[in-house]
């Protein structure tokens, strides 16, 4: 007779204790937030800049540094994929969950800009205006999401004070609407809740 050597005990805590390895395991891609954060939190200071006559600026391209801002941004983003690709290593649960949920905030930033170009080509820049105004708040509304998975498939308080964070100035940068100051204040907030976390999780999985 052939013996069953199955043990579903042993099988249960062998799968609990390859997801606290997960838990354990260090973020990738951490390199995305932070230059995202970096990135357009530049831009958002060069938008004040534009919008308060700090620098000189051509008309009917105030919205430049934004545009060159993606377009950098996704520069950098084939450049830091094609080397996460390379260097390989154990990608875990809590790693695919992080990727999948980031990637998806991403794309539906795009997909809502879209969204507002094409709101403005149909109704017209001004009644636009106050949607743009709620960008900043709705993109940290999305980061909050990301974090806040994050947290709970790392098991991180730290992530989870970042969720926080996020939720927590998207309506203080509501608030601000209408005022130039919003872009200094969005800028903070990617620098705060984005660059920086994004670079200590990257220190942090280097060790």
């Amino acid at each position: 007779m052939t013996e069953n050597t199955e043990d579903p005990v042993a099988d249960i805590a062998w799968m609990r204790r390859l997801a606290e390895e997960g838990a354990d395991s260090p973020m990738r891609g951490a390199s995305i937030l932070m230059s995202a954060g970096l990135i357009f939190g530049a831009a958002s200071v060069f938008h004040w800049a534009q919008i308060t006559d700090r620098i000189p600026q051509v008309d009917g391209i105030t919205g430049i540094g934004w545009l060159v801002a993606t377009l950098l941004f996704f520069v950098v983003l084939m450049v830091i994929i094609n080397r996460l690709k390379r260097a390989g290593g154990v990608m875990t649960a809590s790693n695919r969950a992080t990727n999948t949920v980031w990637s998806a905030l991403g794309w539906g930033i795009f997909a809502m800009f879209a969204s507002m170009m094409a709101l403005g080509w149909r109704v017209g820049g001004e009644g636009v205006e106050i949607a743009f105004g709620l960008i900043p708040s709705v993109i940290m509304v999305f980061y909050g999401i990301g974090w806040a998975v994050s947290a709970a498939m790392y098991k991180s308080r730290l992530l989870w004070g970042l969720a926080v964070g996020s939720f927590v100035a998207a309506p203080l940068l509501a608030a601000l609407t209408s005022d130039p100051d919003q872009y200094l204040a969005y800028a903070a907030a990617l620098f705060l809740l984005m660059a920086l976390p994004g670079y200590l999780l990257m220190r942090g999985a280097r060790r």
